[in-house]
């Protein structure tokens, strides 16, 4: 079976025979914008997920309750303003592998991750080194040397950047355990890409954590590839912090409210430095409008301010469909597109897959190496309705998310490739 005809009779076949159908009919396609396909074939949703028809309807609620009650919605709404985000709790903890009291939505990514290590980088002696992967993502780079340089620090000696191997993309756990190993007692934190934006490699956190733990560090993660993409266990895996965004895998829209995770035993112990707003008191106390904080033994105490209602609503739409579906299932579904899509891909000249090819070390993402990302992605677009995204000079990423892509969309992308590489 090698004609076109044949591979897309076998791809709407995989559609029609998957056991676990995409959800596709939830969200709401844009049009391609070229070729013979009426909808676009996505896969940029780990840069921005698409929308759920639920959210509108959701947010009309929001502005009728708004609109009818006026400041009275802060307790009367349909779902009360007040405790609004507390909606988002337990959903979120599944989703993450957490305990309720564990995580909190707020802010954005890189907001939480500097509240997150204004409490957990607390650099002493010898033990000032902040570790990230070289390849991190620009905004995790900026905010871990400003940490460095608010400490007093300088950024160049602090911030420690872990590469490949000489020839290769991605880095091996075996490396950033050895180098924990030799540099620990010089490690303050270790905070690494779960799963890394650039090449789609799913680091092994449970592994990376207990190293960073033996070396005396604190661990944390940036899981903005990794919520909502792959299995998560942030509490049994003792992860000490992790933040995420929820405009990508999430499906929450352009710079939604994110999500932050703090273990229990941080939670609980009261005496750990941080910076506070009025959301960081307890509930019950908080309108007694007291000078003096009192901090809940939960991740609400590293919250500052009052949920913005508009902006966590389609946050609550998006865990709801998550609950529905589960990650095992979303998982499952995920391991089989990005397969059939890296098995289609294998024969095309002029591209170099640079994600791990063990479905175990990656999410949902091939990163195709080319020779003119850009000019690529805008040929896709154009010529065949199939929405990538480039990162320059010569990475073009696909993410066959299993919310919404098909195998059908996967051969779209496949024969677009090969056509225009």
């Amino acid at each position: 079976m090698t004609d076109a005809a044949a591979l897309e009779r076998q791809a709407r076949s995989l559609d029609e025979t998957d056991p676990l159908p995409t959800l596709r009919a939830e969200f709401l396609i844009p049009p391609a914008p070229g070729g013979r396909y009426e909808e676009a074939a996505y896969f940029a949703g780990n840069s921005l997920g698409l929308q759920p028809k639920a959210t509108a309807a959701r947010l009309a609620e929001e502005l009728t309750d708004w609109s009818r009650l006026g400041v009275e919605g802060h307790t009367q709404a349909r779902r009360p303003w007040v405790s609004y985000h507390e909606l988002l709790t337990e959903p979120a903890a599944r989703l993450v592998g957490a305990r309720p009291h564990e995580v909190v939505a707020m802010n954005s990514l890189t907001v939480n991750l500097h509240l997150l290590m204004a409490t957990f980088y607390r650099p002493a002696g010898e033990r000032t080194r902040i570790v990230i992967e070289d390849s991190a993502f620009p905004s995790d780079s900026y905010a871990v040397a400003s940490q460095a340089v608010h400490h007093g620090l300088d950024p160049d000696e602090t911030v420690v950047r872990l590469r490949p191997r000489p020839g290769e993309d991605v880095l091996r756990t075996e490396d950033v355990v050895d180098y924990l190993r030799r540099e620990g007692n010089r490690v303050a934190v270790l905070m690494l890409g779960g799963v890394n934006y650039l090449t789609g490699q799913l680091m092994d956190m449970a592994t990376i954590t207990r190293a960073g733990h033996e070396a005396g560090a604190v661990v944390g993660w940036d899981l903005a590839h990794a919520a909502g993409n792959v299995p998560l266990n942030l509490h049994d895996w003792d992860v000490d912090f992790a933040a995420w965004c929820t405009y990508k895998y999430l499906n929450s829209g352009p710079g939604a409210v994110a999500g932050a995770f703090v273990h229990e035993r941080h939670v609980r112990d009261t005496s750990l430095p941080r910076l506070d707003g009025w959301w960081s008191t307890r509930a019950d106390i908080r309108f007694r409008m007291d000078p003096d904080v009192d901090h809940p033994p939960t991740a609400d105490a590293w919250a500052l301010s009052n949920p913005p209602i508009m902006a966590l609503a389609p946050v609550l739409v998006s865990l709801e469909i998550f609950d529905r579906v589960g990650m095992g299932a979303l998982r499952f579904r995920s391991e089989r597109l990005t397969g059939y899509l890296a098995e289609r891909l294998a024969p095309v000249g002029g591209v170099e897959v640079i994600t791990p090819d063990d479905p175990a070390r990656r999410g949902t993402q091939l990163s195709l190496r080319v020779a003119d990302a850009g000019g690529l992605v805008k040929a896709l677009a154009d010529e065949a309705g199939v929405i990538a995204d480039a990162r320059e000079p010569d990475v073009v990423r696909l993410a066959p998310v299993p919310l919404y892509c098909t195998f059908h969309d996967c051969h779209r992308a496949a024969e677009a490739l090969a056509k225009l590489t």
